[in-house]
């Protein structure tokens, strides 16, 4: 058992429904497998399940527990600080694939 550190520019949503909470009422939450350790109180990028640079979020809480199916899950707490523009979302997608995500298909 251990923790896996996330990138301090990332937060990569892997359900849409998460990330339309977020857009839509300012806060929201993710849940990630495993037990992660997230920047609280820092800025970070948001990126769509695709891949897309989408927003700026502010991580709130990061709690990391074993749920009540035995599995090992971190739940992020964040607030919306601002959406991307079209031009940032591009630079930090082409950013995000260099540094993180790989090549591009």
């Amino acid at each position: 058992m251990g923790f896996e550190t996330e990138f301090n520019s990332v937060c990569k949503f892997k359900s849409e429904q998460e990330l339309y909470e977020l857009l839509e009422y300012g806060k929201g939450k993710m849940v990630k497998s495993g037990f992660r350790v997230f920047p609280t109180g820092q800025k970070v990028i948001a990126y769509t399940p695709g891949n897309q640079a989408i927003a700026i979020v502010r991580i709130l809480a990061s709690i990391a527990e074993i749920n009540f199916q035995g599995e090992e899950v971190t739940q992020v707490e964040m607030e919306l600080v601002r959406k991307l523009t079209e031009e940032e979302s591009r630079v930090q997608t082409a950013l995000a694939y260099e540094m993180f995500f790989g090549e591009r298909e």
